[in-house]
């Protein structure tokens, strides 16, 4: 017979933490049960309970009962989920890890006190156990070389071979990158060809250069460095948080000169403090250079550098000495609160630069978001680049009337804005602005109906006039924040009807719009299709039907709660108590007060969105578009006026925000897990490339490590956000720095395979950019590396350099 005694100190331990996961499990899972979730919680929290019990009492028979446990739960995971291996390990883990424990010799022999009769049916149980263990192994190891996620494939040949066609920079130099996406098309492509798959793992460090702007003391925690250098005229241009501009000598890094503006920092009623580039102005561009313009000889400042500040102003500098333009302007300094009706310092923060032509300056700004409806007008203003002077301006809520405002008159408060950069064809004589909305996001009952239909919309002005070309709306009645953020790329097409001079405008929702830019006609079709349109918040409204691009990076099925991912069963079963709690009907789910069991909305795609600010990089030649998506939702709920206690001015677009005005505020946070994880399951973060003349994607990688994003630095390869853009070159690489881990990373165009990466002193939430020497031929990648307050990044004042060796220089 066995004897059972008291159990020892080993023992007692692992009853008491077997009961206490037990319980977590139970309790839990009876919650999730109630909510309308799985079942497997609760019981397996019984499970453990039992278990637990066993091992107190010194039975041998939990080994039995825990191989039962293991194999249960091993065929309900792959039933759930495939052979997905990042998915299986939370479901898998703890049982996993238990029944080790329990086979351990020094375990092993505690489990009672066998006669010998018994013999056979404790090897039976430790024989189960063992079985499970191995089998659990067996589907682990197995699930290591299966990838749900991951598209193979290789750009065709024919279009690896193409030679250029036409001018897809004008106005650029080969050597430069003169506007934000290196031109005025936004394609982020440089011709330059030194930086080859072949031989970019040879680049090293060339320089390092420090702004030594830092986060102040009243700075909001939304401070971020999101530049993109020019490099044009010689030199190389950037501007920091605070909108400092600086020059810096291509070849070394070495400063040149710098302007301070001294904007207000006192103000805590900033939302962001960004400088995301600056704009570049030559008299002389697209002249021969024996006819200068008449008035280039004589004129201040023939070369300038025009860059937004963040207390609302647009100033320009000498290009070569950094002083002033005092004729432009007043002093220099174009205000833009000019001819608003709502002047709060703060409110109007212009953090994209301008989109510069020869003749029209065209500039917007973004305004704070879900502060209230009392708002400063976003309208988008063209100035004259030599005097400044006001030539137009589009109110989208007064569309009609682009004459300048007269002395005394105002803008409409809260009309939609653009707080991204614009783009422009000047053949066509037309900028192409990317919307954002009629702030309050989540709330659009007190819309003004004449700015409606430019929310979230793609709107071609013309150049001259400010006057209304077309105009293409993405999301119809936008009250989930999914403006256009991203620079909108100018790319000919080759399609079977011909060469299509064509917008891409990537999105929030991750549907991307390929559209003809003379006159607004889709390329790629978008069909409207329903979307959830009943209970919507009190006093809004929702729409039928949205427009549904057939070119998209939407996920083909909406995530479920068998989605929701964790590092153990237990944070995974927070997030998916979290998903039942919260009302969830795929995309454009409305959001929702909390109510009963719903909390509020699940929102994903999320306001950070699956394309952001970054935009996307084209490859002309190639006539390839490469993009990073990302995937990570977020939670938003709605708080009846009588139940908010908020102010604004709280230095983020996070948390509880007053949307003063409207009968809500709203609560917006990340949809994560108790330890930080995303809760829907990995990879949350892709680069990916499409073949412009089929619109089918070719290639789709996830990206990016854990590294410096979770509580334990282990650098898990399951694919991270990234906030910021990529850009591509002509030999073949194209490049990302933003990911949330600091690197900085090269791709092979071809299949999407990384080529090279290089640590990063801080956050990367930059765009990369590339030029070529105009005294050594040499073919940099400089990238900013100075974190983003907001994700929480390393913040940092380093803008870095890369170059070949001298010795792999000469051999190319």
């Amino acid at each position: 017979m066995t004897t059972h005694s008291r159990p020892g100190p080993l023992l007692l331990i692992t009853g008491v933490v077997f009961i206490l996961l037990g319980l977590a499990l139970a309790g839990g899972g009876a919650w999730l049960v109630y909510l309308g979730g799985s079942w497997y919680y609760v019981l397996a929290g019984i499970g453990l309970l039992i278990a637990g019990a066993l091992v107190l009492k010194g039975r041998r028979s939990v080994q039995a009962f825990l191989a039962f446990l293991l194999l249960v739960t091993l065929v309900w995971s792959v039933v759930e989920v495939k052979f997905d291996w990042w998915q299986l390990l939370p479901r898998l883990d703890i049982w996993f890890v238990a029944a080790v424990w329990l086979l351990l010799p020094f375990v092993d022999r505690r489990l009672g006190t066998p006669d010998p009769s018994y013999t056979k049916k404790r090897e039976a149980g430790k024989t189960a156990l063992l079985v499970a263990v191995g089998a659990t192994l067996a589907v682990g190891v197995f699930a290591l070389f299966q990838d749900y996620t991951t598209l193979h494939g290789e750009v065709p040949d024919e279009n690896m071979a193409a030679a250029p066609q036409g001018d897809f920079a004008p106005g650029v130099a080969h050597n430069d990158w003169s506007a934000y996406g290196r031109s005025g098309y936004g394609d982020r492509y440089s011709p330059a060809n030194q930086i080859t798959p072949a031989n970019a793992s040879q680049l090293k460090q060339a320089w390092v250069y420090h702004t030594g702007d830092f986060k102040g003391p009243n700075d909001p925690g939304e401070i971020a460095n999101e530049v993109t250098p020019l490099k044009v005229n010689g030199l190389l241009y950037l501007c920091t948080p605070h909108n400092i501009v600086i020059a810096l000598d291509p070849d070394s890094g070495k400063e040149v000169w710098r302007h301070d503006p001294k904007i207000n920092r006192d103000a805590k009623t900033y939302q962001h403090m960004i400088c995301r580039g600056v704009a570049y102005w030559d008299v002389n561009a697209g002249r021969a250079k024996n006819d200068p313009a008449p008035e280039a000889a004589t004129m201040e400042c023939p070369r300038r550098i025009l860059a937004p500040t963040m207390d609302a102003t647009l100033i320009a500098v000498n290009a070569d000495t950094g002083e002033s333009c005092k004729s432009f302007g007043e002093n220099g300094v174009i205000g833009l609160y000019h001819g608003m009706g709502m002047k709060k310092r703060g409110f109007l923060m212009p953090t994209s630069p301008p989109a510069v032509s020869q003749k029209i300056v065209v500039m917007a700004a973004s305004v704070t978001d879900n502060d209230s409806t009392d708002e400063p007008s976003g309208v988008i203003r063209g100035y004259d680049p030599v005097t400044g002077k006001l030539v137009w301006n589009w109110d989208a809520s007064n569309p009609d009337d682009t004459e300048p405002i007269a002395d005394g008159k105002t803008y409409t408060n809260n009309s939609p804005n653009s707080w991204g950069v614009s783009s422009i064809d000047e053949k066509l004589g037309m900028v192409y602005v990317p919307m954002g909305n009629e702030t309050p996001d989540t709330w659009g009952g007190n819309r003004n109906p004449h700015g409606e239909k430019y929310n979230s919309a793609i709107v071609a002005l013309d150049l001259a006039t400010g006057k209304v070309r077309w105009v293409y709306q993405t999301v119809h009645h936008d009250i989930w924040d999914m403006d256009i953020g991203g620079q909108p790329t100018l790319v000919d097409i080759d399609t079977p009807k011909g060469r299509v001079p064509s917008v891409v405008a990537t999105t929030k929702r991750g549907d991307i719009y390929v559209i003809d830019r003379r006159d607004g006609s889709l390329v790629v079709p978008a069909p409207e299709k329903p979307v959830p349109n009943t209970n919507p918040s009190a006093g809004d409204r929702l729409s039928p039907t949205q427009p549904f691009s057939e070119l998209t990076f939407l996920p083909e099925k909406h995530i479920s709660e068998t989605d929701m991912w964790g590092t153990t069963p237990f944070d995974q079963l927070a997030c998916r108590i979290t998903f039942r709690s919260h009302r969830y009907e795929g995309p454009f789910t409305p959001q929702t007060a909390a109510s009963g069991k719903i909390k509020g909305a699940i929102i994903s795609p999320g306001p950070l969105g699956i394309f952001e600010w970054g935009g996307a990089t084209v490859d002309p030649v190639r006539q390839l578009l490469i993009v990073n998506p990302d995937y990570m939702g977020f939670l938003e709920r709605l708080v009846p006026r009588d139940q908010a206690d908020v102010k604004g001015g709280s230095g983020t677009e996070m948390g509880l925000q007053p949307q003063t005005g409207t009968p809500f505020a709203v609560e917006i946070k990340p949809f994560l897990s108790p330890l930080g994880f995303p809760c829907q399951a990995p990879p949350w973060g892709y680069v990916a490339a499409v073949d412009l003349r089929t619109m089918k994607k070719i290639w789709m990688h996830k990206n990016g490590t854990t590294m410096d994003s979770a509580p334990v630095p282990i650098p898990l390869p399951l694919g991270v956000p990234s906030l910021g853009g990529m850009s591509t070159t002509g030999g073949g690489v194209a490049f990302l720095s933003s990911t949330l881990d600091y690197y900085i990373r090269g791709y092979d165009v071809r299949n999407g395979k990384v080529v090279w990466k290089a640590r990063l002193p801080a956050g990367g939430q930059a765009t990369p950019m590339s030029y070529i020497s105009d005294k050594t031929g040499r073919q940099y990648v400089v990238v900013m590396a100075g974190g983003h307050g907001s994700l929480g990044t390393k913040m940092g004042d380093s803008l870095v350099a890369f170059a070949l060796p001298d010795e792999a220089v000469k051999g190319k």
